[in-house]
């Protein structure tokens, strides 16, 4: 396995059970700190780690930082990943109005932009929002929900890429149809496998500097050199509405803590892979599995984390 270099970790996972934080306060308290963040920015040195001590080590720093992630997301898993973002221990915030956006994604921890229900008026608010959030440094995550498959969100998640985003993340055909590859899925759901994007991935990161993130099975995540790949999950899972956009808002969560959008993807995928593996074998069904989920976000530990990761590095540290 390949090494990597990050913040050194809090391993012992002290803060688990007792640094959860409710969505009433945190949201001013972190709004605060990202308004002052040197008062509050901890600098650690750095030490080499493997993937999943990564996973670990992100863990970890969401549980002490709390940080404030940004959604610009769709009406139908706004709930779910909100409450996925508290039982991981960050603090969601849910702006999507041009008024407010850009002021809130300047500042935030991370922005996360899912274009699943966007209408005309948010849209111009992501392209704002995404704006203000490249031009103050801070990292960004694109959903793009079903692009391909219609011609105003495909439209839309292109002149998105020109504010460069941290990190995309969909499924097999949206990210085929992102690279020029494809025509779209049927709906939100993916007509193509993982392995058949991978190459899309690669091109489509070296084209906008983004780690791209392939949903399925097997997850891949990509730089266009690095590689890795998350085999953690279950095949109930995508019988839960939500649960892609909700790797995502996970995506914004680890972005906030991680300098490398590579970590951060990886890590955000092996936390809802092994969740959502774990949970699975003790659910009735999805309506069940989709609780059990946000459950087992809270419940997760160094421990879950280092019995159950299963990530592999394609290729070698560039």
């Amino acid at each position: 396995m390949a090494e990597i270099i990050l913040d050194e970790p809090d391993l012992d996972n002290s803060s688990e059970g007792s640094t959860h934080t409710v969505l009433g306060d945190s949201f001013f308290w972190q709004y605060a700190k990202a308004l002052t963040p040197a008062l509050f920015r901890t600098t650690r040195p750095r030490i080499k780690m493997g993937r999943v001590e990564s996973a670990c080590a992100t863990l970890s720093a969401i549980r002490e930082n709390s940080p404030l992630v940004h959604n610009m997301t769709n009406i139908v898993v706004a709930n779910t990943t909100a409450n996925a973002l508290l039982a991981i221990g960050a603090s969601p915030a849910m702006v999507d109005g041009p008024e407010e956006a850009p002021e809130l994604a300047s500042v935030a921890g991370a922005l996360v932009v899912n274009v699943g229900t966007v209408t005309p008026v948010q849209a111009e608010a992501m392209k704002l929002a995404t704006a203000a959030a490249h031009k103050a440094g801070r990292p960004w995550v694109l959903d793009p929900v079903a692009v391909g498959a219609l011609t105003f969100r495909t439209k839309l998640a292109a002149e998105l890429l020109e504010n460069k985003p941290s990190v995309i993340r969909g499924n097999a055909s949206e990210i085929m149809a992102l690279a020029g590859q494809g025509a779209g899925g049927k709906g939100v759901d993916s007509t193509d496998s993982s392995e058949a994007a991978l190459a899309g991935a690669k091109e489509l990161a070296k084209q906008t500097g983004a780690v791209v993130v392939v949903s399925g099975p097997v997850d891949f995540i990509t730089d266009g050199t690095r590689t890795a790949e998350v085999a953690n999950g279950d095949q109930m899972m995508p019988y839960v509405t939500g649960l892609g956009c909700t790797a995502t808002a996970l995506t914004g969560a680890t972005l906030a803590v991680c300098d490398d959008p590579f970590d951060a993807a990886v890590d955000a995928m092996v936390f809802l892979g092994v969740t959502g593996e774990i949970a699975a074998k003790g659910s009735a069904g999805p309506a069940s599995l989709q609780l059990d989920i946000i459950n087992g976000l809270y419940q997760l530990n160094v421990d879950i984390l280092k019995a159950t990761a299963r990530v592999e590095m394609h290729e070698a540290v560039a």
